[in-house]
């Protein structure tokens, strides 16, 4: 069974950091492309980082415009992990985080085709 497992999220004050981090099991991560979305009451999934790369290549990544400089997306493919570290956050930064795994490297939720049961960020004061 493919699964995906976050964790890491909780309460924090504005300008505060927090790491999430993600397991995957039953699959082999390396061929993947990993994500991190987000996602609020009534707004679509927003992506925010992917991470990827082709054969021995270096690992490109890729950033929304509102977390890029603050957040910064890591995978360890030998761990079948993948985290994203989040710094500076904002009360806008509040939302469910989930990371899936797709075969494309975009912030189109519709690439992704293994998704975890998300984390919860709040930022907040």
């Amino acid at each position: 069974q493919l699964q995906l497992v976050e964790s890491g999220g909780g309460l924090v004050q504005p300008g505060a950091g927090l790491t999430l981090s993600c397991v995957a099991s039953g699959f082999d991560v390396s061929s993947y492309t990993i994500g991190w979305f987000r996602q609020v009451p009534g707004k679509e999934r927003e992506g925010v980082a992917y991470i990827w790369r082709t054969g021995h290549s270096p690992y490109y990544t890729g950033y929304s415009d509102s977390v890029k400089g603050r957040f910064t997306i890591s995978r360890d493919d030998a761990k079948n992990t993948a985290s994203l570290q989040m710094n500076s956050l904002k009360p806008e930064d509040t939302g469910l985080y989930y990371c899936a795994a797709g075969r494309s490297p975009t912030l189109g939720a519709s690439a992704y085709q293994v998704w975890g049961q998300g984390t919860q960020v709040t930022v907040s004061s």
